[in-house]
């Protein structure tokens, strides 16, 4: 009797480890995820369904979030776009490289890979959609680490704010609709292979002067804010594309999704930050101007249905594809996985403080900003000649009663967590004029490289023209 029970429990942990090493296998062959990074232009805060807006219908960014979490707090360190996009692809903080403002033209480091440099060398199939705007130009998509590049479609004269551009047909459509159909396209053709998308649309970019009716009359939103209606629709439309693209290929449960902004929302064209205050343009000094509305999905793997409030930011974005792919994260990040804080593993916020400082000398007095956030509180000031003001944002979300006199041990410690911050800063460099074409030309195919293609200069661009005009006879 107990030489048979020792039997059947060797038996036992014999089949236990059996499948402990069957579970390994599978896990270690399985195909690592793919990332599909939606990263908009000018979102604002409370413009969509997650967040609350009533009067633009986003039920494709809804299911998003119904299959995902809602990140509540997670934030731009770097606003706004051009500094906005060059953090999000080093997953640093601008100014440990000297970014300090706008600085359009300064390179991003070249010494450390970005976003898409770091997939594409783990293998992945790297593509980027639309906006760039960071790094010189020598560092175009193509060049830092893009392997597949869509070419900007031609656009419609008429329209100063280039929506309106030419299918291969010839017809004028909605540029963001046109990108969609690009993202489905490159998840057709890579269906079979990980790949990262990182899909930075112009939209929704104001203005929308010229938003087709069929966009904006699917809204019920008031006058000021019809238009940019319209371009949100049009976006939520496209991340309909994706999913139903993902879902006939069979790769939903094994794609990561993120969706986020650069920047506030432009109150010009009614974007809203409630239950907040401030956005692009004339709030840039409120906390709207700088919270990015995030929603992160992957099927059974992160809940389903969950709101999540720590303290995040887009700088966390580079840290958690590479958990996600099973890889290490470079050194040089600033940002955190928040895949265990999105699965419950850990709790609290992913960083007890953020900071901002926007301070470049030549950039536009409005986006100055000196600034913390630590707990329920916002240390802020425009400039570092400025009092500092405190700010009860669980209370007082749209900043109206500034307490620092009333606590000043916060204002202390969160000023003084500021000046060490600033010691991993690098003075501002020169930005220097490159003779280069980052950019992909126009047309409506794909520059296909390896991801380190070297831009042409003016010289061998016009040295290739008697070659290009000869084929196009």
């Amino acid at each position: 009797m107990f030489r048979h029970m020792i039997a059947v429990l060797l038996l036992a942990a014999s089949g236990l480890a059996a499948a402990e090493e069957s579970v390994a296998k599978a896990a270690a062959e399985k195909k690592p995820p793919n990332v599909v990074l939606l990263f908009i232009d000018d979102l604002g805060y409370a413009d969509t369904g997650p967040f609350g807006a009533k009067d633009i219908p986003t039920p494709h960014i809804d299911r998003l979030a119904e299959e995902g979490v809602v990140l509540r707090q997670n934030y731009v360190t770097n606003p706004p776009c051009c500094p906005s996009r060059a953090s999000l692809m080093m997953g640093m903080y601008g100014q440990r490289f000297g970014k300090y403002g706008m600085s359009r033209g300064l390179a991003v480091p070249k010494d450390k890979p970005t976003m898409g440099e770091f997939l594409r060398d783990k293998g992945y199939v790297t593509g980027q959609i639309g906006k760039w705007d960071l790094g010189d130009k020598t560092q175009g998509p193509s060049s830092r680490g893009f392997m597949e590049v869509a070419e900007f479609p031609p656009r419609v004269e008429e329209d100063k704010n280039r929506y309106l551009v030419k299918d291969e047909e010839g017809k004028t459509v909605w540029l963001t609709d046109l990108d969609g159909d690009r993202l489905v396209e490159f998840v057709d053709r890579h269906k079979e292979k990980p790949f990262f998308m990182y899909w930075s649309p112009l939209a929704v970019h104001s203005p929308h002067q010229n938003i087709p009716e069929e966009l904006a009359s699917r809204t019920t939103a008031p006058k000021k804010r019809r238009q940019l209606g319209g371009g949100i629709v049009s976006v939520d439309d496209q991340v309909g594309k994706l999913l139903a693209c993902l879902e006939k290929n069979g790769l939903r449960e094994n794609t990561l999704i993120i969706l986020s902004s650069d920047t506030g929302g432009n109150s010009s064209e009614g974007g809203s930050s409630a239950p907040y205050r401030g956005g692009k343009g004339g709030g840039t000094q409120q906390i709207g101007w700088t919270l990015s509305p995030t929603v992160i999905s992957w099927p059974g793997v992160i809940p389903a249905g969950k709101r999540f409030g720590g303290m995040s930011c887009t700088l966390d974005f580079y840290a958690t594809l590479a958990a996600a792919a099973g890889e290490a994260a470079p050194k040089h990040l600033d940002g955190v996985d928040l895949l265990p804080y999105l699965r419950g593993a850990k709790e609290g916020n992913p960083h007890e403080f953020l900071f901002w400082l926007n301070n470049q000398p030549d950039d536009a007095e409005r986006r100055h900003l000196v600034a913390v956030r630590w707990k329920q509180w916002r240390l802020y000031r425009q400039r570092e000649k400025d009092r500092w003001q405190l700010f009860d944002i669980v209370k007082d979300p749209r900043e109206e009663k500034d307490v620092a006199k009333k606590f000043p041990e916060v204002v202390e410690r969160m000023a003084s967590e500021h000046a060490e911050w600033k010691k991993s800063h690098v003075p501002p460099p020169k930005i220097v004029k490159v003779d280069a074409k980052g950019n992909p030309p126009t047309g409506h195919g794909w520059v296909i490289s390896d991801g380190s293609m070297s831009p042409q200069t003016r010289e061998e661009r016009r040295k290739a023209q008697p070659r290009e005009k000869q084929r196009k006879k």
